[in-house]
């Protein structure tokens, strides 16, 4: 089941059927069942599989600038689990002009790598689906090109 926490305007299309809630996710799920995804997750913790039994909250800015830190800070406020998708364990630093590279994704791009995850249960599929060349980051078939 997925749910939505409007917050401003996102638009988000998709084929997933969600329901829409005002609530926030703190009061709708188990502390101890909420894993907070930020690329800020501390002690190397990144996904390795999706946990049916876990809500996953897709950390939240919806805005170009980055605010190191910030989900985290938001996770730890609440005591919540966080974790990281696997970018550094499945793709390499692709060389650029700006050598610039980032881990911090926008929503649509996570939840692309989550939806595509959960169709095939390959990491590599799943990055390639969301995470988009302008990261600076690639998949190590792909480094050379």
């Amino acid at each position: 089941q997925m749910y939505l926490r409007l917050m401003g305007c996102f638009t988000l299309s998709c084929v997933f059927e969600m329901d829409t809630t005002p609530e926030s996710y703190l009061d709708l799920f188990p502390l101890e069942a909420i894993v907070y995804l930020t690329p800020d997750s501390e002690n190397g913790k990144y996904f390795t599989y999706i946990d049916p039994d876990k809500v996953y909250v897709l950390g939240g800015l919806v805005d170009e600038s980055i605010h190191k830190q910030l989900t985290l800070r938001r996770a730890r406020e609440h005591c919540l689990q966080t974790a990281r998708l696997p970018i550094r364990e499945y793709m390499v630093k692709a060389p650029n002009s700006r050598n610039y590279h980032s881990e911090t994704l926008a929503i649509n791009q996570v939840f692309d790598v989550l939806s595509t995850y959960y169709e095939t249960r390959s990491w590599p599929a799943a990055l390639r689906a969301g995470v988009s060349s302008g990261k600076g980051y690639v998949l190590p078939d792909t480094a050379e090109q």
